[in-house]
């Protein structure tokens, strides 16, 4: 009888030694991101929660620590992620603040089992978002890595595709991807490289969130990691006008508005955005002295479209520099659908380059092509402000490129030069086309440099 107590007791203490070295685990749950959530700790073979008695950001620090995730914002309580759904497996946690890993602190599982409930769930939210693009030209875009358990990882090419870059760009508010780019674009990586598929919808808010296959791509290393370049606007607006489908261009990038330098942006890209935003077809892209400067940021983004995109993100952005911009420089547009689109007075150039070419004026709502009669360097020089291509090189009498258009001709503009449209000089005299003389002009600036 003797034997068989003390056989008892033996095995209780072996299973008791043994389940408190047993290794735990941590996760985040139901947060907004990789590194905020409800705490759970892997124990015994299944996670549990973490009751919020005596949790504290001591506590959180250690977590965060563990998962990589930077340093403890705050330690929440009541459940503040969601009520877990196992046992609750730790309370009365105290921890010092050195340790590695939340298992290392003290604990009492007894009064976790007796004592709390998972409306009592503890939560962390780490200064990390378990996210990031690295080493691009601006904070959206740059390689891929990510943040899995307690583990920074890079992600390999071969598994990643266009409907996981937009959950990324939508995870870090950057918009929607313009490119994914494999083979390490962006330079390589350190530490592990994630292999598994993932397979987002597109849809989910984390890229936590998506499935992930249990394949491997075993030729996967830091030759393959792959980058995302992201729009990283997030909306875009017209505004200081008399209609939402004119006005100063701003674009919104990580929640703060701001406006467009002029030298990045061309009537392809007006075009774009006019569609985007359901207002027709761009008419003219103006200077600040129409819709007036901008006070906030200054975004200096090239967007390089070809005019045919059904919205901005889906334009490559061929640089991003502040330099030399200023509010002097805000651009503005005016879509098909705006009253002003009907304003007298608009101009354009009808060449290959943007400051030089036939000149043609919006007049009586329609566009017709100048007369050399009668102009001069005073009208020249209004037309090349008013476009923003700085000052006059020359103009000069040609005989049309566009025949079909010779009836619809205008002259007699008479300018005292410091006027800052055209359409504010002494009203013009439309006429019948019976010169062959139509007027081209050659602007000093070119929109396309800063």
């Amino acid at each position: 009888m003797e034997n068989c107590l003390m056989l008892m007791f033996l095995c209780y203490m072996v299973k008791l030694i043994s389940s408190g070295v047993d290794s735990v685990s941590v996760r985040l749950v139901d947060g907004d991101n990789l590194c905020a959530g409800r705490v759970e700790v892997y124990k015994n073979g299944q996670w549990g929660t973490v009751c919020h008695i005596n949790w504290d950001m001591t506590d959180a620090a250690v977590v965060c620590r563990e998962l990589g995730c930077g340093t403890a914002v705050k330690a929440t309580y009541d459940a503040q992620f969601g009520q877990g759904s196992g046992p609750i497996s730790m309370a009365l946690v105290g921890c010092s603040g050195s340790e590695t890993a939340l298992k290392d602190c003290s604990s009492d599982s007894w009064y976790a089992q007796q004592r709390c409930k998972h409306n009592h769930d503890a939560g962390v939210v780490c200064s990390e978002k378990g996210l990031q693009l690295v080493d691009g030209l601006h904070l959206c875009s740059g390689r891929v890595e990510v943040i899995f358990g307690n583990t920074r990882y890079t992600v390999c090419d071969a598994v990643f595709d266009q409907q996981d870059a937009e959950v990324v760009c939508r995870q870090l508010d950057c918009g929607a991807p313009v490119q994914v780019l494999g083979a390490a674009a962006f330079g390589k990586g350190e530490g592990r490289v994630w292999s598994e598929e993932i397979q987002c919808r597109g849809s989910e808010s984390q890229i936590h969130i998506c499935s992930r296959s249990s394949s491997q791509k075993q030729s996967c290393s830091h030759d393959n990691d792959v980058g995302v370049i992201c729009s990283g606007y997030t909306d875009l607006r017209l505004v200081n006008s008399s209609d939402s489908c004119s006005g100063r261009v701003e674009l919104q990038y990580f929640g703060k508005w701001g406006t467009v330098c002029d030298a990045c942006w061309d009537m392809r890209a007006a075009s774009v955005l006019c569609r985007q935003l359901n207002c027709g077809i761009a008419v003219s892209v103006v200077g600040s002295d129409w819709f007036g400067e901008g006070s906030s940021e200054i975004w200096a983004d090239v967007f390089d479209c070809d005019g045919n995109e059904t919205k901005l993100s889906e334009c490559s952005i061929s640089s991003w520099s502040r330099a030399k911009c200023s509010h002097r420089r805000d651009v503005g547009v005016i879509c098909s659908d705006s009253s002003l689109a009907l304003h007298d007075g608009l101009v354009r150039l009808s060449g290959e380059r943007q400051c030089e070419g036939e000149l043609e004026v919006f007049i009586h709502q329609v566009w017709r092509r100048v007369l050399l009669d009668s102009w001069s360097l005073t009208e020249s020089s209004v037309v090349c402000r008013q476009l923003d291509c700085g000052s006059v090189l020359n103009f000069y009498g040609s005989s049309s490129s566009s025949p079909e258009h010779s009836h619809e001709c205008v002259t007699g503009f008479q300018c005292s030069g410091s006027e800052a449209h055209l359409g504010n000089c002494s009203s013009p005299q439309t006429l019948n086309c019976s010169s062959t003389q139509q007027l081209y002009i050659t602007c000093l600036g070119e929109k396309n440099n800063i």
